[in-house]
């Protein structure tokens, strides 16, 4: 078998797994049951089970956690709209409820914000803060009922910073919970400052969880991305969680400082702590299919007439390289490249550069022909390697005649035809096998492209040409077929199959591929024309300069 058909076949074998790994998650998908989520007073959690406790390595002393208020209802909804955020805010608890980000919306048809979080069915994606109280001490979980001075802010203009405060008080014990907010930034800090007006000393351990379902609303069929939890230490460093493992194991780990995340296609929400802090990292699987992934911070001590306070980052927004690696070390990791991302993150520093470089003169389509400017980088970063194994497909194409003519005196004795077939390559010199292993040191650089291509957020939306949406499939499916004529014509180029057998498979991959490429991304896609476009014309060369120097004139001349 020749190095292409080789390249093919396992071209074929990593698409149809693809297929069938994703068909089976689709299923898994569909099969979820819809949520009880069904209104804004329906939205709420009626046990004190999805409260944490703290370790005792964390406190003074260890204690059930009180239950108290749960069964209150919600007072009012806070909504905030600041230039990149709108946000909902739950007085019961303080929990943000509602996230939708206004300069991603949900399609170029629909121009609506795209939801992030939410408590609606079928979607629940929340986050809640609260403290884990010991001992004697009172202090307000995410069950408390909070009081605001208004319900409605909005980020002014001229203003750089918006601060929402939510206020609980019991006991001598008062409790400011303030959301801050940024002009154009999609973290958010959630502050907590305690004053203590008690004649004892007050304590309890802040902890910050996320709490979501599986249902996911960028999930497809065509789009193999990850929904699930991560933690991330400075010990451990990344690490996935799945729904699946939450079920068989509980996370419970302690680490100084690292974060953790809710994440899905383009989009995640993170809890990012104060790096000198000792979190208490942990999982909940809840009732009605629910996850919760929290950490649990150093007890608050606050002495009798005094405060204190204490903070965390909450990034809720897409999945921007550069804010989320400035935000917190390897929270970038949740643009998730898999294995190959020490390859697939400089890929995209390259590409975003082109985007920037080309963005003067190309508006709109930069992130296009960066697309094209990257294939054609990777096309000539790899040009003698390919070059060996189009020379090897140039001299098989040269001896399909010889092969054609061994085929019809031996093929019914096969052993036969493969012993006159190794002597007729032994006595050209040619290795049928030569260009196997360019082309296999290719394989993975072309991967990690496919990543980056499937997970830079940066595509979505993104026109080119008669492209609305780069992150989307082709709607007119002219890329698609673009691709499988650039398949048809590389085949015309290669020695025909002496199987018959291979021969047919050969002749239906460009028809399985282009229905394979029909709904994937069209930024994937352009890719994959581009490159089979700069391989044929490489190919093409080759051959055309191995063929002349065999003619009767090229030896004259020699």
């Amino acid at each position: 078998m020749t190095n292409f058909r080789a390249l093919w076949w396992i071209a074929l074998i990593f698409t149809l797994f693809m297929l069938y790994t994703e068909w089976t998650y689709f299923v898994a998908q569909k099969q979820q049951p819809a949520q009880p989520v069904v209104s804004q007073s329906a939205t709420r959690l009626t046990t004190a089970g999805d409260v944490p406790q703290a370790p005792v390595s964390l406190t003074a002393s260890a204690g059930d956690v009180p239950a108290t208020a749960i069964s209150q209802p919600s007072i009012q909804r806070v909504t905030v709209t600041t230039d990149v955020l709108n946000i909902q805010l739950d007085t019961k608890g303080g929990d943000l409820r509602f996230a939708s980000l206004s300069a991603y919306p949900v399609s170029r048809s629909d121009e609506v914000p795209f939801t992030l979080m939410s408590d609606k069915s079928p979607y629940l994606f929340l986050a809640q803060t609260g403290f884990s109280a010991q001992g004697s001490s009172i202090a307000p979980n995410h069950h408390e009922v909070f009081n605001v001075a208004k319900t409605e802010f909005s980020l002014a203009d001229g203003v750089d910073e918006l601060r929402v405060p939510m206020t609980w008080e019991k006991d001598g014990v008062k409790v400011v919970k303030t959301y801050i907010f940024k002009r154009g930034s999609y973290t958010i800090g959630v502050e907590y400052a305690v004053t203590n007006a008690t004649e004892q000393s007050w304590q309890a351990a802040p902890y910050y969880q996320l709490v979501r379902n599986t249902y996911d609303p960028t999930s497809s069929f065509w789009l193999p991305t990850y929904t699930g939890g991560a933690v991330y230490d400075p010990v451990n460093k990344f690490d996935k969680i799945a729904f699946d493992d939450m079920k068989k194991q509980a996370v419970s780990k302690d680490a100084a400082g690292g974060w953790l995340t809710m994440m899905q296609h383009y989009f995640l929400a993170a809890f990012v702590p104060n790096a000198q802090d000792n979190m208490h990292y942990y999982s909940k699987v809840l009732e009605s299919e629910r996850y919760a992934l929290g950490m649990i911070a150093p007890a608050m001590t606050v002495a009798a007439g005094a405060s204190v306070t204490n903070m965390v980052q909450l990034y809720a927004g897409p999945k921007l390289q550069g804010d989320l690696e400035a935000l917190a070390p390897g929270l970038e990791l949740t643009v998730d490249y898999g294995v190959l991302a020490f390859m697939a993150q400089p890929m995209f520093w390259l590409l975003e550069h082109l985007s920037s470089w080309v963005e003067p003169f190309s508006g709109l389509w930069s992130w296009g022909w960066a697309i094209i400017l990257l294939t054609i980088l990777l096309k000539a970063m790899f040009y003698k390697l390919s070059e060996a194994g189009y020379k090897s497909m140039a001299n098989l194409r040269k001896l399909a005649p010889r092969l054609q003519h061994l085929k019809d005196n031996y093929g019914h004795d096969k052993m036969m035809f493969q012993q006159k077939m190794m002597e007729l390559y032994k006595t050209e010199k040619i290795n049928p096998l030569g260009g196997c292993l360019p082309i296999l040191i290719q394989i993975p650089v072309f991967l990690a492209l496919y990543w980056v291509l499937l997970e830079a957020v940066e595509l979505r939306m993104t026109p080119f040409m008669w492209l609305d949406d780069l992150s989307q499939y082709d709607p007119f499916f002219i890329l698609p077929i673009l691709m499988g004529l650039t398949m048809v014509i590389q085949q015309k180029l290669n020695p025909p199959p002496t199987d018959p057998m291979q021969e047919k498979v050969m002749k239906f991959l460009p028809y399985i591929f282009t229905l394979t490429f029909l709904f994937m991304p069209s930024g994937l896609v352009l890719y994959w024309v581009v490159n089979n476009s700069l391989s044929i014309l490489q190919q093409w060369h080759i051959t055309r300069k191995i063929e002349a120097m065999d003619k009767p004139e090229a030896h004259h001349k020699a």
